[in-house]
């Protein structure tokens, strides 16, 4: 099951894990493992990822990387075929993403004899930019009437949905706040009005895409299999570039000459 109507589907480039995905959450629909199962696996594929780098298995932990990645869509494909949306599993899959970028950086650092206050501001820059991504893909997705389990703003603790608990709603969302609300509110400083925005062109979608966290850990995937393990920290520094780049962009696909030339095409 998608996460948008099959009309408003564009090419996402950090989603390249969704047809294996699909697959596993299809041989796990009839059984017990449910979608938080899925993201304690994508956690363990993450720490043997780690474990990999540390002992200079840099084709296997690549591997990994990306079994991660297919696990973490895997999460919600199972959620969404069992029609069992949860905020437990939306907030698990989330703190435990950032949790782990942080770790992959760390790592990488540790085995290249990096600078630790680059690598932390490399976390930093991966993390806005994959708050970007996300920021404008939850507000395409709620405007045509996509997956709502995330939500534009994360200001409060959600209503518990059907087969969780309050409590544990409260708590998770409580942690995602400790690990996401300095990037959600940066973001949303830096664009306070693409909530407003009439148009997001497939295209600019799929731009946007390289920020998601399946492109950039295939990107780290790739760098590491070439030997390029020492230049990851820096790469991703450089490539919040983009970050006001795309902002850049967004505005000016809803005024000015592009906003203009879409109107003239449409």
């Amino acid at each position: 099951m998608s996460k948008l109507p099959s009309e408003h589907k564009f090419l996402d480039l950090s989603d390249y894990g969704r047809s294996p995905a699909r697959w596993i959450a299809n041989k796990f629909k009839e059984t017990r493992v449910t979608a938080i199962h899925l993201t304690t696996m994508f956690i363990i594929a993450g720490i043997f990822a780690i474990l990999m780098m540390l002992t200079k298995q840099l084709y296997a932990a690549a591997i990994l990387l990306i079994i991660k990645s297919i696990l973490d869509a895997a999460d919600g494909e199972l959620a969404r075929l069992k029609q069992k949306p949860s905020y437990v599993g939306r907030y698990y899959d989330s703190v435990s993403d950032i949790i782990l970028n942080f770790f992959f950086l760390a790592t990488i650092c540790y085995i290249t004899n990096g600078s630790w206050g680059l690598a932390f501001f490399a976390f930093i820059a991966m993390q806005l930019q994959g708050t970007l991504y996300n920021y404008y893909y939850v507000i395409f997705r709620n405007r045509f009437n996509g997956d709502k389990t995330s939500r534009i703003f994360e200001d409060k603790a959600p209503f518990a949905m059907p087969g969780e608990k309050q409590s544990r709603v409260n708590q998770w969302f409580w942690m995602y706040k400790i690990c996401y609300s300095i990037f959600d509110k940066t973001i949303y400083q830096m664009d306070k009005n693409a909530k407003y925005a009439k148009h997001f062109p497939k295209w600019f979608m799929t731009a946007i895409s390289a920020f998601g966290l399946g492109f950039q850990l295939l990107i780290i995937s790739f760098m590491l299999c070439v030997g390029w393990a020492d230049y990851i920290i820096l790469f991703f520094i450089c490539y919040s570039i983009l970050t006001f780049v795309f902002i850049s962009i967004r505005k000016g696909i809803n005024s000015g000459w592009i906003g203009n030339y879409i109107e003239k095409v449409n």
